[in-house]
């Protein structure tokens, strides 16, 4: 038992270096002795775990979605909203979710890394939360959902690349908060409406809220 938790350790401290090097440097640019100076393992550690950089990096990409996690809501349309704040939050302090970002949209990686995954994954899970918005009556009857939450998953990768880019993501809150003032008169019922919280600032409430154990 105390061997595989060791294993499971190591594991997540390749991903979290792995995560760091692959955001400050691009997937062509990192090296595995980068990794492995930062993880501070062995080569044998690391290629127990991930057998070519190929695989290391599939491995950060498919952790993204794990980074979305809020608690449910009686609003759906509430929950994705908390789900987009919450990603915003932890790219400011995650390194691996960074770096899982950053490889999501660089085009030089190789075929074997499969870009898409994330941007599939992100909207399967929308979608789930969607239909049930829509089953419990928040959307307004010209409401698309496939099509509502493609274009949310499109429009977060880019807003997220621009704050990157001018700021450092420091102003990722606000900008997410511009886009759901201008999405959601066209997604919420008006009942609804005025109840639901996009205020920049959302992503660390619901952050400390689960630290703190509540909703």
């Amino acid at each position: 038992m105390a061997k595989q938790e060791r294993a499971i350790r190591t594991r997540r401290a390749i991903l979290e270096a792995a995560g760091a090097v692959f955001d400050e440097h691009g997937y062509t640019s990192t090296t595995i002795a980068m990794v492995l100076e930062r993880a501070d393992v062995t080569k044998g550690a690391l290629y127990f775990h991930f057998p070519s950089k190929e695989s290391l990096a599939q491995a950060v990409l498919d952790e993204q979605v794990d980074f979305g996690a809020v608690p449910p809501r009686s609003s759906k349309l509430q929950e994705i909203i908390d789900t987009t704040f919450v990603v915003a939050r932890r790219l400011l302090g995650d390194a691996l979710l960074r770096g899982s970002v950053r490889l999501t949209v660089d085009q030089c990686a190789p075929p074997g890394v499969d870009h898409t995954g994330p941007f599939l994954q992100w909207a399967e899970h929308l979608m789930g939360l969607m239909e049930q918005a829509r089953e419990q009556g928040e959307l307004l009857p010209t409401v698309e959902p496939r099509e509502t939450v493609e274009l949310l998953v499109g429009a977060f990768a880019g807003i997220q690349l621009m704050s990157r880019a001018l700021t450092g993501r420091d102003d990722l809150g606000h900008r997410i908060s511009v886009l759901w003032g201008h999405i959601l008169p066209s997604l919420a019922v008006p009942g609804l409406l005025r109840a639901l919280d996009a205020e920049p600032d959302r992503g660390a409430r619901v952050l400390a809220a689960l630290e703190a154990g509540g909703a």
